[in-house]
């Protein structure tokens, strides 16, 4: 294991002298390629960022709003029958949204009952099984132009609810 550690410390520099090294043999002109493709990446950046804007003005009105605690005291009365907690829905809610916002409540929950605990487990069994779909539907599919995306948007949203259930489903065996 210490030689494996030894090892990583210099792949990193090693990569960084090493590409350019060996385009240099190759008889590429490294620093014009370099700069071809930053301008090619700030041109997706400017394609994206009304799309990456606009979701995330919209996951903060839901949230701002007091929509979202409407839809969970709705909901809320269902899944607590069902067993699933009500403090995990605002989780199950975002996480299709917003990844750093469902990482900031599951980050929350964990801290507040503990790593160890069925929330804590439940919250991250949820965060690691469903994907923040409309977050990478609204910034990728913006990127290369896409605008009918109902499709992948029903399948995204329909994985997203099946990993929050299965991971309901399976907590509540472990536990």
């Amino acid at each position: 294991m210490q030689g494996m550690n030894s090892l990583s410390r210099y792949i990193i520099p090693l990569l960084l002298v090493g590409i350019p090294f060996i385009g240099i043999i190759k008889g590429v002109k490294v620093y014009e390629v370099f700069v071809e493709g930053a301008k090619e990446g700030l041109k997706t950046v400017v394609n994206i960022l009304p799309y990456l804007i606009a979701m995330l003005v919209a996951v903060n009105m839901f949230r701002e709003s007091g929509a979202m605690e409407i839809v969970v005291e709705t909901i809320g009365r269902l899944t607590s029958a069902a067993g699933i907690p009500v403090e995990l829905l605002p989780l199950a809610i975002l996480r299709p949204l917003s990844g750093s916002a469902s990482l900031g409540i599951a980050m929350d929950l964990i801290r507040e009952y503990g790593p160890d605990s069925y929330i804590g487990i439940l919250a991250s069994m949820i965060y690691g099984s469903s994907e923040a779909t409309l977050y990478v539907l609204s910034v990728y599919f913006g990127a290369i132009g896409i605008k009918k995306m109902r499709y992948a948007l029903l399948a995204g949203l329909a994985s997203d609810v099946i990993g929050i259930l299965i991971s309901c489903l399976i907590a509540s065996l472990l536990f």
